[in-house]
């Protein structure tokens, strides 16, 4: 694997209760890549997202992300592979109880943050990279749809990914909230940040160029 590329997988297959769901998937993205995963409903883009944050456990091939080798990863290393990963998904998953900043500071202490100044400066910028700097007391009942989306694309920025993985980021969204989105996640991406979007909104495609992988049938037919 080549220090450009953070995702390499050669004739990987996964299981799920038995049951197989990727097979001699193969893929490679290098650092920087914007693509875009699409596919029919049930043509295993989840599936792929899911076993590349080590949700689903490989069962034969290669498979490296980052410094991790998947197939030997244990459940201990599986939380350190994950810093390495910023995860964004359609519903959100923001917790309901507590402002943008405490949703914000659960996931920094979470994840080994201690210091307050510290969290607070992370915090900030953050929430400033995806245009949310005056939003951190709001509860995120008290924003739209695209409001909350970049508080979870904020939250997955905060301990400076390698690779962001967003699965239908776009779902729950009109279209103008959608295409600012994407956006977001574009130029996010020319900052050195591997991004995969799993969609099936294929009109972005042609507004924010980048690469397209096609699945079917839990395996890779185009890209």
């Amino acid at each position: 694997m080549s220090e450009a590329s953070k995702i390499l997988l050669e004739r990987v297959s996964v299981y799920r209760k038995n049951i197989l769901i990727l097979s001699d998937l193969s893929l490679r993205v290098d650092a920087g890549e914007f693509v875009y995963l699409i596919g029919k409903t049930g043509s295993g883009k989840t599936s792929l997202l899911k076993t590349l944050y080590a949700e689903l456990p490989v069962e034969d091939g290669k498979a490296r992300i980052s410094d991790f080798v998947l197939t030997e990863i244990k459940p201990k290393q599986i939380p350190f592979l994950r810093r390495k990963l910023g995860i964004v998904f359609q519903d959100f998953q923001l917790l309901t109880d507590r402002t943008v900043n405490q949703n914000l500071e659960f996931i920094m202490k979470a994840t080994g943050w201690k210091k307050a100044d510290k969290i607070l400066d992370r915090t900030n910028q953050v929430l400033s990279m995806v245009g949310m700097n005056t939003k951190g007391f709001k509860m995120p009942h008290e924003l739209s749809g695209g409001e909350q989306q970049r508080v979870c694309i904020a939250r997955a920025l905060i301990n400076e990914p390698e690779i962001i993985l967003a699965d239908e980021p776009t779902g729950n969204l009109d279209p103008e909230t959608s295409a600012e989105i994407i956006k977001l996640l574009h130029d996010i991406s020319k900052t050195g940040t591997s991004v995969i979007i799993a969609t099936h909104n294929h009109n972005m495609i042609g507004r924010f160029p980048g690469r397209v992988v096609r699945l079917d049938r839990g395996t890779v037919v185009q890209g």
